[in-house]
């Protein structure tokens, strides 16, 4: 059996209860919603009169409804981060005790939405910010009044950062002593493997 991406807690319970008595004619267009905005990190889903509409037409409270939208969300995020399979998702709404018809009316949305806003996330996680230049320096700082011999070195680094939205060049100052220098380079020397074993 797979592993759960979406663990059953009282929250979840609560949530699925909810969902289930939930009308079957509009709940799809619900779940079309929160798709197409699912990849957009600042806003959210639905306005304040929207949620007020949504409210009336499920009969739910502003709570109950908030539970649900977050717990979709969550379900579907998963989804995208584990780029599942509609098999698989199915068996985890399955495992969550999700009725048969919102399992249905999930796996259709994932079917139709899913491959795209797994590749708007993908767009949204790599691309927002680019390395475009180095450099660096060494700051070596000899001796002071109170240590005479003290050689305290520092490396700056210097990165050139653009984001795609603003098209500028913004840089960014990152200072090192030996020991925080050693480490930031056995991190990227364990990136840079991971990197080759993928190609």
């Amino acid at each position: 059996m797979a592993t759960a991406i979406v663990k059953e807690t009282a929250s979840i319970k609560h949530a699925v209860s909810i969902i289930n008595s939930m009308d079957m004619g509009k709940f799809p267009r619900l779940l079309s919603r929160i798709f197409q905005k699912l990849h957009l990190k600042a806003e959210r889903s639905f306005s304040e009169e929207e949620e007020e509409k949504l409210q009336a037409a499920f009969a739910l409270d502003k709570q109950d409804l908030n539970l649900v939208l977050e717990t979709i969300s969550f379900i579907l995020e998963q989804a995208v981060y584990h780029n599942l399979k509609a098999t698989v998702l199915r068996q985890q709404l399955e495992n969550i005790h999700l009725e048969q018809s919102k399992v249905e009316a999930f796996v259709n949305a994932w079917e139709i939405s899913g491959q795209d806003t797994v590749e708007k996330f993908r767009q949204r996680i790599l691309a927002p910010k680019k390395l475009e230049t180095t450099a660096w320096q060494l700051n070596l700082q000899m001796a002071q009044s109170t240590q005479a011999k003290m050689k305290s070195p520092q490396a700056v680094i210097e990165l050139g950062v653009s984001s795609e939205d603003t098209k500028s060049l913004e840089k960014v100052f990152v200072e090192f002593n030996h020991e925080e220098l050693l480490e930031f380079y056995n991190k990227l020397e364990t990136i840079q493997a991971q990197l080759d074993s993928l190609t």
